[in-house]
């Protein structure tokens, strides 16, 4: 991969898991970037009491958190810079303990805008909830 022409088509650019571990917030939610590639991008989050709320399920932010961390990565996984314009969440079921998974997958992808779905799942594979994101593609490079 050249550094001034970005990654090759069909290839994840290699400084994206050293940016993303600059995520402090993601860090703090204890959520770690498992695999990034074009357009993809898989995440998890090792389930902790700090992450439950008054109900003793998994609060909703933390949730979100974990698919708004996939869907970066996967819209970021083409070298430039690419920021949420627009998201929603909808809970499917409520998450309680274990490891939650999320898969962010690119729907379409132009100059400018890229659509994403991000589905969580717990440890039996049960969908948790369904993210949908809306990416802006600037023009800059991922600092890397």
């Amino acid at each position: 991969m050249s550094k001034t022409h970005g990654p090759r088509p069909g290839e994840a650019d290699e400084s994206l898991p050293r940016f993303f571990k600059n995520d402090k917030f993601a860090a703090h939610a204890n959520i770690e970037l498992l695999s990034v590639s074009p357009g993809q991008a898989r995440a998890k989050m090792v389930l902790h009491p700090h992450h439950l709320n008054g109900y003793g399920t998994v609060q909703g932010g933390a949730i979100f958190t974990l698919a708004d961390f996939a869907f970066a990565a996967a819209s970021n996984s083409h070298g430039t810079v690419a920021v949420a314009i627009n998201v929603s969440i909808t809970f499917m079921k409520a998450g309680t303990n274990g490891t939650l998974w999320a898969e962010a997958r690119e729907m379409s992808r132009n100059p400018k805008l890229g659509s994403y779905t991000v589905e969580v799942k717990d440890d039996q594979g049960e969908l948790v909830a369904l993210f949908q994101g809306l990416a802006y593609r600037k023009s800059e490079k991922i600092p890397g």
